[in-house]
């Protein structure tokens, strides 16, 4: 089987045809169809020939084969059965080398089942907008890190990302973005670069693996406070924590310890605050039990 020309819509949209397939919205299907942009994109994800990568939602492949030639070795994560069965073709070569392989199904299903036999080096994807925060909350909650990722998601995803303290979007997804990756934005991508054209725009990301992680003394701990620091953001740290222990003076108590003011919003709270927090809370909770 010939893959289409992934620069032109009129070829994808023919090759589907063809086949009897067709886009699926639910699944967030849309073709990054300006050659310059994926090419950036590979450059930006660092690979070669010792390289292991991931990458969620490969389409008809114009990014994975991008990866193959550059000599890396790629599993890719489709739920489409009509795309999966495409890539599996396209790139039977390359399976046969040991260089590709396809994992059909939901990623956010088949992921974990993968990481117990490796977690690769690299990340990648054009991520669906509807599962893009979601799949990277769930990786860094599970502590599965990549030495390197780059993702492409809305816009406002990505800002979340990027996040700073007392930004309008900074939430618990930017401090766990913060919290396990130096993250930077890598490029703009109006919907014109996607074919069908999206009604958002897009922005590629660059996420570095922190070396110091996870810089607290229980990482379990310090995901639930932080759920419910920001479960209200118009609450004070101090309301959202008498919450979270169901006791208004220890929270008081370990706001004082923690050296946080308890009429501060979360939102203000930097990740070293945050972690800090999390840390006293944790002892004062062991204390407790013994």
């Amino acid at each position: 089987m010939i893959h289409p020309d992934y620069d032109s819509p009129g070829s994808l949209k023919t090759f589907l045809e063809e086949k009897g397939m067709a886009m699926q919205k639910k699944f967030g299907q849309n073709f990054l169809i300006n050659r310059q942009a994926r090419v950036k994109l590979i450059d930006a994800l660092d690979i070669n020939s010792s390289s292991f990568v991931w990458e969620v939602g490969p389409g008809l492949g114009a990014m994975t084969e991008e990866i193959l030639q550059r000599d890396a070795h790629v599993t890719v994560f489709e739920i489409d059965r009509g795309f999966a069965a495409c890539v599996s073709n396209f790139f039977s070569d390359y399976e046969k080398q040991g260089k590709f392989a396809l994992v059909p199904g939901d990623v956010l299903k088949t992921w974990k089942e993968e990481a117990e036999k490796k977690i690769p080096d690299r990340f990648f994807g054009n991520l669906p907008y509807n599962i893009a925060a979601t799949i990277i909350a769930d990786m860094i909650e599970a502590e599965v890190r990549f030495e390197k990722a780059v993702v492409t998601v809305q816009k406002e995803v990505a800002q979340r990302m990027c996040a700073k303290p007392g930004d309008k979007d900074y939430s618990s997804f930017s401090v766990l973005c913060a919290w396990a990756y130096d993250v930077k934005p890598l490029i703009d991508l109006g919907g014109g670069n996607f074919w069908p054209r999206p009604n958002v725009d897009s922005r590629a990301v660059i996420m570095t693996k922190k070396e110091v992680f996870p810089r607290c003394k229980s990482p379990e701990h310090f995901q639930k406070i932080l759920r419910s620091l920001f479960s209200s953001r118009r609450k004070t740290v101090k309301n959202n924590l008498t919450a979270f222990y169901n006791d208004g003076n220890r929270a008081e108590t370990i706001l004082d310890a923690a050296g946080i003011d308890p009429q501060i919003r979360a939102e203000k709270l930097s990740l070293e605050q945050l972690l800090h927090l999390s840390d006293v809370s944790y002892s004062n909770i062991i204390e407790d039990h013994e």
